[in-house]
């Protein structure tokens, strides 16, 4: 058995963190943030998917959500910070009671507003006026759509998705975004749809472009790819497939160094549903929250230690340093 096999979401033993021992190899250690420009929020697990590659296990029997006091000590921090970005993710975060409050909350203090979406959303009770919403407060969206054909979608997140994607890509676009001289943005997410590395960024964003384009009359700004994380249900596929091992030594042959500085725990963070503060959404889910001389809650954010801390790292984050990296 490797030392990768015996990685420990919760408590990793230091022997075991190859990423650290990688980092410490090339000279990078100790790594600290960069200062913090985005507050990452979670708003719960609830989802109306059940995506196979979801990292945080959301689906629509999760019952976690950020409490009301957390949700106002958000604000209090934009308020009263230098950070003017909030990135709101779940589940799906416009499930939160407060969803809403907290953009338009948010817009009034002078902050942008980005938020990861599923799409599907859109066609759940409640949420048809979501595009409306999105483009009267100028929120920017970042929308999972692994691939371009319903086939892909479909397998991961079940059936129909696809088409409800599209169909909300049309609407949004509609209503002003994802066209190039228009300031309102929608970027679109792939991630593969198994144990395997994304292809390059650029190659991709053009077929993407190229296939959304000609078949469907849609358009968006720019495309991320991820490689998917081994947490949450993906992890769970890889242990029960047999998989665990080999994908984690791909992700470790692919590290690249030329990643490090662009890794978004360098400019974040990440604060779970329960108000658990992370260096990022991983980190949250592995169970590794920031180190224990930086403030840990929501309740007590300190903006200029958060913002010199050490950053705790883990064998997952070699997810984030394969090929170009994911952003």
């Amino acid at each position: 058995m490797n030392n990768l096999s015996l990685q420990n979401d919760c408590h990793e033993p230091a022997l075991t963190n190859l990423f650290t021992e990688t980092l410490r190899k090339i000279g990078r250690l100790p790594f600290y943030a960069g200062g913090i420009d985005i507050l990452q929020v979670n708003l719960g697990y609830r989802c109306n998917l059940a995506c196979k590659h979801c990292h945080v296990q959301a689906g629509p029997q999760r019952t976690e959500m950020m409490d009301r006091e957390d949700v106002a000590s958000i604000l209090h921090i934009l308020e009263n910070s230098p950070i003017k970005i909030l990135d709101l993710t779940g589940g799906a975060p416009e499930l939160h009671p407060d969803f809403r409050f907290l953009v338009t909350g948010a817009g009034d203090i002078g902050c942008h507003v980005m938020v990861r979406s599923n799409l599907a959303i859109f066609f759940e009770p409640g949420q048809t006026d979501l595009p409306s919403f999105y483009s009267e407060n100028g929120v920017e969206i970042v929308a999972s759509l692994p691939y371009y054909r319903i086939a892909n979608v479909d397998a991961v997140r079940g059936n129909g998705v696809f088409a409800q994607c599209i169909k909300a890509l049309q609407t949004l676009n509609g209503h002003g975004y994802g066209h190039e001289d228009s300031r309102r943005q929608i970027h679109l997410v792939h991630n593969p749809r198994g144990a395997f590395l994304p292809p390059s960024q650029q190659s991709l964003e053009a077929q993407y472009r190229k296939e959304l384009l000609e078949n469907f009359g849609v358009c968006f700004n720019q495309l991320y790819t991820l490689a998917n994380m081994p947490l949450g249900r993906f992890k769970d596929f890889l242990v029960r497939s047999g998989g665990y091992d080999s994908y984690m030594e791909k992700l470790q042959k692919a590290f690249n160094p030329a990643t490090l500085d662009g890794l978004m725990c360098r400019r974040l963070v990440s604060v779970g549903w329960d108000g658990t503060l992370a260096d990022c959404d991983f980190n949250l889910v592995a169970g590794l929250p920031v180190m224990d001389d930086s403030p840990k809650h929501i309740r007590d954010f300190d903006y200029e230690e958060l913002s010199r801390r050490k950053i705790v790292l883990s064998n997952h984050c070699f997810g984030c340093t394969a090929g170009q990296g994911s952003t």
